[in-house]
């Protein structure tokens, strides 16, 4: 038991590390943890529209992809560019004792490779989360967002991945709450 509270409070630790790529994006800010939220959200909804596939596995891929960033810290585009992480090393580490490792140690692995249907979804959501967050900055008015989105909806691989991308860039942040507003209103 004392392995797996290591590996509770190592998770626990992305909710301290902020994602570096706000700093150059010029607003914003994000924990790990709230960005695997999102990501893994966005995965529960694909495995509705995709009864077919593992939604355990899916979704788990989700919610282990940034997990070695407790150890590596997050690195944005600028900084791989010269600072190569050594995640797994550090997936071989965390996992090293635990009789569930070498199923995190899987997940981890299929989301790198990228070739799984799971995989190319996760990935997907990985990107859609950033969109997302892209999106709400570009609808409270920063322009940054728009150099930015190009590139990440260019990363989507799944039709999935591609029409969700589309519903989010036509759907203004808060469309979900006016009608919801507007109803409660009493009239005068």
């Amino acid at each position: 038991m004392k392995r797996i509270a290591d590996l509770l409070f190592e998770a626990r630790m992305l909710k301290e590390v902020p994602r570096s790529g706000f700093h150059f994006l010029g607003t914003g800010r994000e924990s790990i943890a709230e960005h695997v939220y999102s990501t893994t959200f966005i995965a529960f909804v694909m495995t509705q529209l995709h009864p077919d596939i593992d939604a355990r596995k899916l979704m788990g891929m989700c919610l282990l992809h940034d997990l070695p960033e407790a150890r590596t810290g997050d690195l944005n585009s600028v900084n791989k560019a010269y600072v190569r992480a050594d995640e797994p090393q550090a997936v071989a580490d965390m996992v090293q004792g635990l009789a569930f490792g070498p199923q995190i140690q899987g997940l981890i692995e299929e989301y790198a490779a990228g070739s799984s249907q799971e995989a190319k979804l996760a990935r997907d959501a990985d990107q859609l989360a950033l969109i997302l967050e892209l999106k709400d900055l570009d609808d409270i008015g920063y322009r940054p967002p728009q150099t930015w989105l190009p590139p990440v909806l260019g990363r989507l691989r799944t039709e999935t991945g591609k029409a969700l991308a589309a519903a989010i860039m036509s759907t203004h942040r808060d469309a979900w709450w006016w009608p919801a507003a507007q109803a409660r209103e009493t009239p005068t």
